[in-house]
């Protein structure tokens, strides 16, 4: 038997909730396409970000350690796997659809710079008379505008509900500009899904990679409530964190998080009594959520790990190093812009300078930018 586009989209109907957006249901796309016999428009979203030269450089940019400190560190690529693999899961909970928010998770993070945060915040100061620079806009404007891998339209010319969900992106560090996106909605459940899948993941994951590189240790981690919860759900105690001991406390920690967002976004669902996507998004508060008390101490883990894992001091050399670098790159560029290669001096010759110039840096992986630095500024590089 073949599984046919139709046939999926019937398999929707029958599997998810009434508020789970159906791929049938889509407003479709801003250049008109005919849809492939045997994939749902959102698996083909999901598809098209796969394949995109800004996804693989994922794997060479920054989450928190620079590829510097280590093969083992998280970098923006696992990072979007991880959330991904998160979101699917409450997706699959919670009735929503689960190839939508597969495309949403994996979008999310293309526009991130190199160096991570440290970056957004050099090229925010850098653009700050040009318009500003924002990840969020930068992977809307990939998806949109610079990923140029069709010859009939810019961009990649996803989903109507996949841009949505991209513009709506929005969590405690995101704020959301959805201005051409019906603004008096929230985003759809698979917008929310997204949303939060990307909090918990970046959390936990934060957690454990401070633990291994041993700039947080646990004797820091006393009195952060969810920590005592953690060691008390395993039974843990005292003595030396192991790796076995650290796996299964960010394995728990991850479960019980998942499974918190799962009880109480299906009672926010039960108790707002909507039944269709419109009305979901129409409600004066997200459905997707955690309960007051993990909030809390969620609260709590984050503020800890600002303070003494973001602000520690192997990180924030590397932040001011990170900072230095992009501005260096960006001055250089600015006043000398016959050093670009040809293909950006092209775009930058059809207009809007200084965001043709930011688009280049942004795209940058970390080595790339570090070598392309060193090749401006290190005599003993060859240019």
């Amino acid at each position: 038997m073949i599984y046919s586009r139709e046939k999926l989209e019937r398999l929707e109907d029958l599997n998810l909730a009434p508020y789970g957006i159906r791929s049938k249901d889509s407003k479709g796309r801003e250049y008109p396409e005919q849809e492939r016999g045997y994939r749902t428009i959102f698996q083909r979203d999901r598809d098209r970000v796969l394949h995109t030269t800004a996804f693989r450089r994922l794997k060479h940019k920054t989450q928190v350690f620079i590829v510097t400190e280590g093969d083992y560190y998280r970098t923006r690529l696992t990072h979007t796997l991880e959330v991904s693999q998160i979101g699917r899961t409450l997706a699959r909970a919670l009735g929503a659809n689960e190839d939508l928010v597969e495309s949403i998770c994996l979008a999310h993070d293309l526009g991130h710079p190199p160096f991570g945060h440290a970056g957004e915040l050099a090229l925010s100061k850098l653009m700050d008379e040009h318009g500003g620079f924002d990840h969020n806009k930068q992977s809307f404007r990939i998806v949109t505008k610079l990923a140029q891998r069709y010859p009939n339209f810019p961009g990649l010319n996803l989903s109507w509900e996949v841009r949505e969900g991209i513009v709506k992106h929005e969590t405690e560090y995101d704020i959301s500009d959805a201005s051409e996106f019906e603004p008096e909605k929230r985003g759809h459940l698979e917008a929310q899904i997204a949303n939060i899948a990307d909090e918990l993941a970046y959390t936990a994951h934060d957690l454990d990679d401070g633990l291994r590189s041993q700039m947080i240790t646990t004797d820091q981690l006393e009195g952060i409530a969810l920590w005592q919860r953690l060691c008390a759900s395993i039974g843990w105690d005292d003595g030396p964190l192991n790796e076995m001991l650290r796996h299964r406390l960010i394995r728990r920690l991850i479960g019980m998080e998942v499974s918190n967002v799962i009880e109480m976004t299906s009672q926010s669902l039960d108790d707002s009594e909507i039944n269709s996507v419109d009305e979901l998004q129409l409600l004066p508060h997200n459905v997707v959520c955690f309960s007051s008390e993990l909030s809390d101490m969620n609260r709590q883990l984050k503020d800890f790990l600002y303070q003494c894992l973001y602000r520690h001091p192997r990180v924030f050399r590397m932040q001011i190093k990170a900072e230095s670098i992009l501005a260096a790159l960006f001055d250089s560029y600015a006043q000398y812009p016959e050093i670009l290669p040809q293909d950006v001096q092209q775009k930058i010759q059809e207009g809007d300078f200084h965001r043709r110039l930011c688009d280049y840096i942004a795209g940058m992986t970390d080595h790339f930018a570090m070598h392309e630095h060193s090749k401006l500024f290190d005599p003993q590089i060859k240019p």
